[in-house]
């Protein structure tokens, strides 16, 4: 799931809307001049860098890159067919609603437990008065999270596909660990708005390091919820930080939540296989999905490790974490069991 105050006033929801619906027309800003296509690496073989000397420029510029044809469609709807197996084989024996508004009241347990299991999060408008789903589980479910990427084969060869591993070293990183995954399946009518934030208050190194690779495992258009970025808002830096509390059960953003002026926020539209570099300090986010079409994502969250410190009091915290560029032949193994050879 992240912010800091540079000179900003806080936009409502209603305002925030409005904002948008009245000043699209004037941010002209083009996305799609800046989509450049991406020619994949060998699904098969060893990675290398993907990425050109202007995309890379342009990432810097932006803080984000939207990398159009970077993941087979195919490979999508397998991962997609796979997330929808884990939710129907899925159990509840408690509830937990994921929410960017207030994720710490929402932290609990279970939350906390997520960094290394695969771990069920339900939109906070599925439920009615009397707590009961206002529709199946399958379409109540807001994400998965937040360790698919190490547990599933599926969600494993897709997360350390040679594309991604190209990415990071096209970023010069020596030794990215990838910390988190989160399936969001945005559902139809209910998929909950995602407020602005900056990834670095989440995953918090120093210096900066996070990178967010976001997946569109289907479709993302500005009616059913992609995502906006503010192009250059990377460069204002980070303040607020979301830590675990030395009791290990609670969170809180330190030295508190921080706000944004959305001026300039463009949006990300993106059919299904697009892939959306974000660098840790770009503030991004998403509408509500009140369409009837569901946009499901992926994204992954990845450090380096080389000279940089992970501070002990992040909420994500484990010892067993995977070297992208050294995965033990156990951890291949598995991978090839994912079936997206």
């Amino acid at each position: 799931p992240t912010q800091s105050t540079w000179g900003s006033t806080y936009i409502t929801q209603e305002k925030m809307s409005l904002f948008r619906s009245l000043t699209f027309a004037r941010r002209s800003f083009s996305v799609a001049a800046q989509r450049v296509n991406t020619t994949r690496t060998a699904t098969n073989g060893a990675s290398s860098e993907v990425l050109s000397s202007s995309q890379l420029e342009q990432f810097d510029r932006d803080g984000f890159l939207v990398l159009p044809n970077m993941v087979p469609v195919e490979w999508c709807n397998k991962l997609k067919a796979r997330a929808n197996q884990l939710v129907q084989e899925f159990e509840p024996k408690s509830i937990s609603v994921f929410s960017t508004k207030n994720q710490v009241k929402t932290s609990d347990e279970y939350f906390l437990q997520s960094k290394e299991k695969i771990s069920f999060f339900f939109e906070e408008d599925a439920f009615n008065a009397d707590g009961s789903l206002k529709q199946s589980k399958e379409l109540s479910i807001n994400k998965l999270g937040h360790a698919m990427h190490d547990l599933d084969p599926t969600f494993m060869a897709f997360s350390y596909q040679p594309n991604f591993i190209g990415i990071m070293k096209s970023l010069g990183y020596v030794r990215p660990q990838l910390l988190q995954s989160m399936y969001i399946f945005k559902q139809p009518k209910i998929g909950g708005q995602v407020d602005p934030h900056q990834d670095n208050t989440f995953l918090w190194t120093n210096p900066f390091s996070c990178r967010g690779i976001w997946v569109a495992v289907e479709d993302a258009a500005i009616n059913n919820g992609c995502l906006y970025a503010i192009p250059g808002s990377h460069k204002h830096g980070t303040r607020s930080r979301f830590i675990r509390n030395a009791d290990n059960m609670s969170t809180q953003f330190v030295p508190g939540r921080d706000t944004y002026d959305l001026t300039g926020a463009v949006p990300l539209e993106a059919k299904a296989g697009t892939v959306v570099l974000l660098n840790g300090g770009v503030v991004h986010y998403s509408d509500h999905n009140l369409s009837s079409k569901s946009r499901h994502a992926y994204t992954l969250h990845i450090i380096e490790t080389h000279n940089t410190e992970y501070p002990k009091d992040n909420w994500l915290v484990r010892d067993d974490f995977n070297e992208m560029y050294n995965l033990s032949p156990e951890f291949k193994a598995k991978m090839a069991q994912g079936g997206l050879n």
